[in-house]
């Protein structure tokens, strides 16, 4: 019972559900029904009856989060098993490909480049330029002096000289 307790007490800072973290839980939902069940029989009021199914949903769903917590956990080791045994695979082709030898008509592997896909070195026109206009800042349209109006009569009166 000690061994339990202390298990109980650092499954608490232990990251995910723990064997003594589930145990503890599930202990306590049983009981907790079991008390509602009494309470029903000796007050016979529908509202234990209520409590009992939300308890029940509760402590199903803690159950069932366990459960997917602890399937995708399984996952992830199988995945990360397969991934280091793929890595030790490619690791002794390279270790047989990495000879100093040469053989003649090798493979040639050029990336050769989709013409469609290069980009265009070639500047806009001028014409799309034009057709965009300068948007007038908020203070302007309002009548508000604001900084950004103020720096705009700054660079008109520089670009008037």
């Amino acid at each position: 019972m000690a061994s339990f307790l202390t298990d109980l007490f650092t499954s608490i800072f232990t990251p995910g559900p723990t064997h003594s973290l589930l145990i503890a839980t599930n202990v306590s939902f049983a009981a907790l029904q079991a008390i509602f069940f009494i309470l029903l029989l000796l007050t016979y009021s529908v509202h234990f009856i209520v409590l009992s199914v939300l308890c029940a949903g509760l402590w199903w769903s803690i159950n069932w989060f366990a459960a997917e917590l602890e399937a995708v956990r399984q996952r992830e080791k199988e995945q990360e098993a397969r991934v280091s045994a793929e890595s030790q695979q490619q690791r002794y082709k390279r270790s047989d490909e990495d000879t100093d030898t040469e053989t003649e008509g090798g493979d040639n592997h050029a990336i050769r480049a989709n013409p469609e896909a290069v980009a265009s070195l070639v500047p806009p026109s001028h014409d799309a330029d034009a057709n965009l206009r300068k948007r007038r800042s908020l203070g302007s349209s309002t009548g508000d002096v604001s900084t950004d109006s103020e720096w705009d009569k700054v660079e008109e009166a520089d670009m008037q000289r």
